[in-house]
């Protein structure tokens, strides 16, 4: 009986990529640690309960946890395969369609009737659970959609009427993410850049092209609306506002020296920063575990995104690869976009550290964004072992 049991936990074990789970779990833990260390002093000040968002981050982690192993069940073909509504063969249907179909109306439900903060409307107020950001899962949604439409025009996508097809139907949700967070439509648009890239055999015939075409949109939604086009001017200057959040990130990350003032022992988050425990929250990692431990953190972060790597390219068929690579890059761009931003590199924006900053809508599907990769990773592994 013992054998048989620890044969069967041998065989489900090599069935899933054990080192990124372990990956994922370390920065979420890590990432708990951190959020109640930044977010007690105000929780308590402010909602005289200092556990209040490491409370409901757990909850959420949990939900993700769950999430990502019951998605990584399912085989990620499901999403693509044509399905037939009330078995009529005149009436197809592809989940895919139906997700990008949701993330879609979700937008326009945010343009509409969205919770707005710091000049911009992002969230869909959802009572005792918080807000909900939908870019968030309009980014898993860019992600499958792109590899799809790549992946079924392979045969004409060198040409310019396939390239004008998949670019034609990203293009709508693109704009219209770039209208309400223009963060997202970067990360989304570097999604798009590189999976075409990828799939393209006439690179440089089409990226001539496409960048300029996407550095102009990012130029216009910046300059188009007031709050971005300020926040040039503090990037420029960010002397003129000693108490700028920005400048209060930079002494902290000063303040932290090599090795730190040691957990919990953070000056800034006492009030200085402001929601320290979401996008600033790499400025007390840097403060509390100096330059070692920021080191340390971003080695993590390579470790997955290298995992990430070798799942897209020892992927069994090319749509796996291609979804891998869309996550690999999303995660990638999240991660420098977010470190530039603390460290004053570029001008501020919305952008979390991936599994560490608080957020429950982020972290849920982001972990689910994670079983997706594991499910390729997972079926790879089986048709590898099969042949």
């Amino acid at each position: 009986m013992g054998e048989k049991k620890e044969t069967y936990v041998k065989k489900v074990l090599s069935h899933y990529d054990v080192s990124l789970i372990l990956l994922i779990i370390f920065l979420c833990v890590f990432g708990l640690i951190m959020i109640y260390s930044t977010s007690y002093y105000n929780a308590d000040h402010y909602y005289n309960d200092e556990g209040l968002y490491i409370t409901r981050q757990a909850l959420f982690f949990v939900g993700g946890l769950v999430a990502m192993i019951l998605i990584s069940m399912i085989d990620y073909h499901v999403w693509f395969k044509e399905y037939h509504l009330f078995k009529i063969r005149k009436l197809p249907f592809r989940m895919i369609w139906i997700l990008w179909l949701l993330c879609i109306g979700l937008q326009f439900y945010v343009w509409k009737f969205g919770y707005s903060a710091n000049g911009s409307s992002r969230w869909i107020r959802l009572g005792a659970l918080g807000n909900f950001q939908p870019s968030e899962l309009t980014k898993i949604c860019f992600v499958m959609m792109t590899a799809y439409l790549c992946v079924r025009n392979k045969k004409k996508f060198d040409t310019p009427v396939g390239f004008v097809q998949v670019i034609g139907v990203l293009a709508f949700p693109l704009f219209l993410v770039a209208k309400l967070n223009l963060s997202s439509a970067i990360i989304m648009a570097g999604i798009m850049i590189v999976i075409c890239f990828v799939m393209s055999r006439k690179k440089w015939y089409y990226y001539i092209c496409i960048v300029p075409v996407v550095l102009g949109g990012i130029a216009y939604f910046v300059f188009n609306e007031g709050y971005r086009a300020k926040r040039i001017v503090e990037w420029l200057h960010p002397e003129n506002d000693p108490g700028s959040q920005i400048m209060q990130g930079l002494y902290a990350i000063a303040s932290g020296g090599f090795f730190g003032k040691g957990l919990g022992n953070s000056v800034q988050k006492m009030g200085y920063i402001q929601e320290v425990h979401t996008d600033m929250i790499f400025t007390v990692i840097c403060e509390e575990f100096g330059i070692i431990g920021a080191i340390a953190v971003i080695t993590v972060f390579l470790m997955l995104l290298l995992r990430l790597f070798k799942i897209a390219i020892n992927s069994s068929d090319m749509l796996g690869g291609l979804i891998a690579t869309g996550v690999f890059v999303q995660i990638a761009i999240q991660l420098v976009l977010n470190i530039a931003v603390v460290t004053n590199t570029i001008p501020a924006t919305g952008v979390p550290l991936p599994f560490i900053s608080y957020g429950g809508s982020s972290l849920l599907v982001l972990m689910a964004e994670m079983g997706i990769v594991l499910s390729v990773s997972k079926y790879t592994v089986e048709n590898v072992s099969e042949e």
